[in-house]
């Protein structure tokens, strides 16, 4: 019995520390190690700057992921284990911005979608998986049309710009970084662009990013190789590039704080991390991380609480409609199986009844094709009326039905629930 099972390691319980300890290799590596174990038949990855997930399609989905966990080394106390219903439930919750950390945002549903498409590329996933996902990328895009659930800021880096002007009591005047051009540095940029800042300076590997950006904002473009110039000049700095590695470390920040600057607050949320954790203890800085977004989190929901529930409503409908597309998807493997093996006996039937008529009549097309409808007639006839009670079966969870049915024709091991 193959189904959905999935492991989280979210914002919820685990810190960014515990997240980032819990990720080993690139995705394209982990795909290529689950789909290679022996119980695994279809499987995906999600990881954001506030989430690891991996769905599995298993007879032992639970087994396959509690040991991968274990190999991972990843505390009990930080993951969550859910089993078919429960996954299908929180995948169409999560592309709808309802898990995360700011509720409502738009871009998960891209990066489910991103993520969703490099599983199906690399060829981990199937008709489980794909049904699942395309329902929660139309039912995520369904929400947003139907509700107000992303209205306003809703974003991470719309809430580092709001963690700054809590902390500072407003940005009037003030100066900021951004370090990062890509999506997550322009939502910050733009968050930004309605507030009265003395300077915007944008930052970027690519220099032609940074000038674009800069130049959608009023800001200035700096180099990347002279930012440490400009970090003293700043209020606050945002980070918010992939860099894999840390591009500003303790080392760097004593010195420029050594240099004549007196205080700064740092916000990272990049991912992975861009700032060495060190860097908080330098006298003088302030540094915040995803870790500090909960409160923004906690006063966006309050705001948005009764769009989430409209929104909660369309999840429930769409997902019993899913229920019932995988139910017919029960019933559609057998009743597959079965007419492949119904048309392979038909074939054989016929080609003995033409090398009969052949040894005693000339035989040409219009004698073989009456043959070949009369033979297509008997088995569609013969199957119209088991397809609609199979059908009916898989739609009143009748798995034994299903199973007996598999059984009885020796349907080379199809089961009433190979898929969910």
């Amino acid at each position: 019995m193959s189904e959905i099972s999935s492991m989280l390691i979210t914002h919820t319980k685990a810190t960014i520390d515990e997240m980032e300890s819990a990720w080993h290799g690139g995705i394209d590596q982990l795909l290529i190690r689950l789909k290679s174990h022996e119980l695994v038949e279809e499987c995906a990855v999600l990881k954001t700057c506030n989430r690891v997930e991996v769905y599995v399609v298993s007879p032992k989905g639970s087994k396959v992921l509690f040991e991968f966990a274990k190999r991972m080394k990843v505390s009990s106390r930080i993951v969550d284990f859910l089993d078919h219903e429960e996954s299908l439930r929180h995948l169409l919750r999560l592309t709808c911005g309802l898990e995360s950390m700011i509720v409502g945002e738009d871009q998960i549903l891209g990066q489910v979608k991103e993520l969703f498409l490099m599983a199906k590329k690399a060829g981990a996933t199937g008709r489980i998986l794909d049904t699942a996902f395309n329902k929660a990328i139309q039912v995520g895009k369904r929400v947003r049309s139907e509700t107000g659930i992303n209205k306003g800021s809703v974003s991470i880096g719309s809430a580092a710009v709001e963690l700054a002007e809590n902390s500072l009591c407003g940005l009037d005047g003030k100066t900021v970084m951004v370090i990062g051009a890509g999506e997550m540095g322009t939502l910050v940029a733009k968050a930004l662009a309605n507030k009265n800042i003395k300077v915007i300076y944008v930052a970027n590997r690519t220099y032609d990013k940074a000038e674009a950006l800069a130049g959608e904002l009023n800001g200035k473009a700096i180099r990347y190789e002279l930012m440490e110039e400009y970090i003293p000049l700043s209020d606050v700095v945002i980070s918010a590039t992939s860099a894999p590695h840390f591009i500003l470390t303790r080392d760097i920040m004593s010195g420029i704080i050594d240099n004549g600057k007196k205080e700064l607050m740092l916000i990272d949320i990049g991912n992975p991390r861009n700032i060495e954790s060190e860097v908080g203890e330098v006298n003088g800085i302030s540094l915040y991380n995803i870790d500090n977004l909960r409160s923004i989190s906690e006063a966006n929901l309050a705001r948005r609480r009764e769009e989430a529930k409209r929104a909660e409503l369309i999840i429930e409908e769409e997902l019993a409609l899913l229920k019932k597309q995988y139910k017919r998807q029960q019933a559609d493997s057998i009743i597959s199986a079965l007419y492949s093996k119904v048309e392979k006996i038909r074939e054989e039937e016929r080609e003995t009844a033409i090398n009969k008529l052949k040894a005693r009549h000339t035989m040409g097309d219009i004698e073989r094709e009456v043959l070949d409808d009369m033979t297509h007639s008997f088995a569609n006839q013969i199957l119209a009326e088991p397809t609609k009670i199979l059908r009916d079966a898989a739609e009143h969870d009748d798995e034994l039905f299903l199973d007996t049915v598999a059984e009885l024709f020796k349907l080379n091991g199809v089961k009433g629930k190979t898929n969910p």
